[in-house]
């Protein structure tokens, strides 16, 4: 974790509110919101691509296009107000909104606009690839993405992708667009102002920000040059704050307006509180266990078709994963364009036997289950243990840290793995290219998405996901992902089982924040108090 140290002062009233030793009553002005921030390394979109700074960022930068807050499964206008598309595809051209103004107040233009895309990809800092895929290149991307005049901004892209897939791309982190003039300004070495705007914002978007403070605190500070207006309120702090039960305690007192991470347990404490509402938004984050084909018997989707019998989703939903998440069982999570929402599998012994008599395997059988040695990874595990002895197999759990257990998937040496996925824009290919592609099973492929990772090698179920992406037609591309979770569903190595679910305490008198279903829609701009 790099550590960094804003050079802004911060206000004597917002410092008391970051004293450690003892809490202020929040001002009627100012949200206070705890949660744990220690994923932060920079607030530079070109380079944020940790939950925290992408959520920040997106009350601090608005983007090319935006993910409909109130409806992720549209797309809406952003700096741009409209758009067109050529008829080959290839070529997008968007016009941006007239009288729109970063927070310093110069207005934004297409250069900036264009300016911000081929700044990600000469930085090449980690969510370039969002774009990347588009064809550019540090050698091709001012020919591919230029401002034809001052509100006038035209991309080409090199591949036959659909219209809808390059929107969503543009609606992520790296679609924000930053004050070329100002950026440029603190250029360093050719670093296109990256050391700077790292803990400095250049954005248009309805906060800047004032400080941040590395584990300790972010403040944000209204645009009054906002496009949709003024914030109502003045200021959000956030206060890095890890531990759950210091959390409750700042609800319960009023010295936080909003927590972000309480357990089960201590929402289920907060219910009697009258002056303390809970608040639930589904997640796009999926926990599945995934099935290397690799290892006997698991290359046989009878076996995998049973195994998904021997887990009781319901079971555990209903105990200790509790308002934590709701069964899914399909790879685009629920709430989404395309989304299917078929829960075919429930916890069923005797079906499962079958199978597995079937498959030639009338005495069961013996796998082994990594899975991470924390909340609630372990307890589904152990839970998965229970079940599935139910139906004749035994499974031996082998827990470790998080970071042990990826390094153990990406190399191909599980057997059985208990993992979480989440996607990193609002399109189903972002899913689809991880579990329904894999046409190279080599131990070093090009790429190697998930299906690899279960050395489930898949060239026919590749091309559907070729053909998914490049359908123009929306209608058409929406079934062509149904059809691939389906079939993924049927005959893949994952059993996936739930779709994530985020409880947020917030004080009685806060309205209007919105916790979405990502980090690229938690949004403060409408927040009050």
């Amino acid at each position: 974790m790099l550590h960094f140290r804003p050079g802004l002062a911060v206000a004597a009233m917002t410092t008391m509110l970051m004293a450690t030793s003892a809490f202020a009553a929040t001002p009627a002005n100012t949200l206070v919101m705890a949660k744990n921030i220690d994923d932060m390394i920079s607030l530079d979109p070109a380079e944020a691509y940790e939950l925290s700074g992408i959520e920040v960022d997106a009350n601090i930068y608005d983007r090319i296009v935006r993910i409909d807050a109130k409806d992720p499964t549209k797309i809406v206008p952003g700096v741009a107000e409209s758009w067109t598309v050529s008829d080959d595809g290839k070529t997008f051209t968007f016009k941006l909104r007239a009288g729109a103004k970063f927070a310093s107040g110069d207005p934004i233009t297409a250069d900036d606009a264009a300016f911000s895309l081929q700044r990600v990809i000469k930085l090449d800092k980690t969510p370039a690839f969002l774009i990347s895929q588009l064809g550019w290149t540090k050698d091709n991307v001012d020919q591919m993405v230029k401002a034809v005049d001052a509100s006038t901004l035209q991309i080409t892209i090199v591949p036959k992708y659909s219209p809808s897939l390059v929107l969503s791309l543009l609606s992520s982190i790296v679609g924000s667009v930053v004050e070329k003039q100002t950026v440029m300004q603190h250029d360093q070495g050719g670093d296109l102002g990256n050391g700077w705007l790292k803990a400095h914002s250049a954005g248009g978007g309805a906060f800047s920000l004032r400080s941040w403070q590395a584990n300790e605190s972010v403040v944000l500070d209204a645009n009054p040059n906002y496009r949709e207006g003024a914030p109502p309120l003045k200021r959000v702090v956030i206060r890095h704050v890890p531990e759950p039960a210091s959390q409750r305690l700042m609800i319960e007192k009023g010295d936080a307006d909003i927590v972000r991470d309480l357990t089960p347990d201590q929402v289920a404490g907060l219910s009697g509180n009258k002056d303390v509402t809970i608040s639930i938004s589904p997640q796009a984050t999926l926990h599945y266990v995934g099935l290397n084909v690799a290892h006997k018997p698991l290359d046989d989707v009878r076996v995998r078709q049973a195994l998904h019998y021997l887990v009781d989703y319901d079971g555990m939903v209903n105990s200790f994963l509790k308002g934590q998440d709701q069964v899914h069982q399909t790879f685009w999570p629920s709430g989404f364009w395309a989304s299917l929402d078929d829960k075919q599998y429930t916890f069923d012994p005797a079906k499962a036997k079958a199978l597995l008599t079937e498959a030639g395997y009338p005495n069961g059988l013996e796998l082994t289950l990594d899975a991470a040695n924390s909340s609630p990874y372990i307890n589904i595990a152990q839970s998965i243990q229970a079940s599935m002895a139910q139906g004749g197999v035994k499974v031996t759990i082998l827990p470790a840290e998080q970071k042990t257990l990826l390094t153990k998937y990406r190399a191909r040496q599980h057997q059985m793995l208990l993992v979480y996925w989440g996607p990193d824009y609002m399109d189903p290919h972002t899913n689809a290219d991880s579990f329904a592609r894999n046409t190279d099973n080599s131990d070093n492929p090009p790429t190697k998405p998930l299906a690899w990772r279960n050395s489930w090698l898949i060239p026919e179920i590749s091309k559907m996901t070729e053909a998914a992406v490049e359908e123009p037609d929306l209608a058409k591309r929406e079934q062509d992902y149904k059809d691939l979770q389906k079939t993924v569903m049927n005959e893949g190595p994952f059993i996936i089982m739930f779709q994530e679910i985020k409880q947020t305490a917030e004080r009685g008198n806060v309205k209007n924040f919105i916790l979405g279903p990502t980090q690229d829609v938690v949004l403060y701009g409408e927040t009050t108090k």
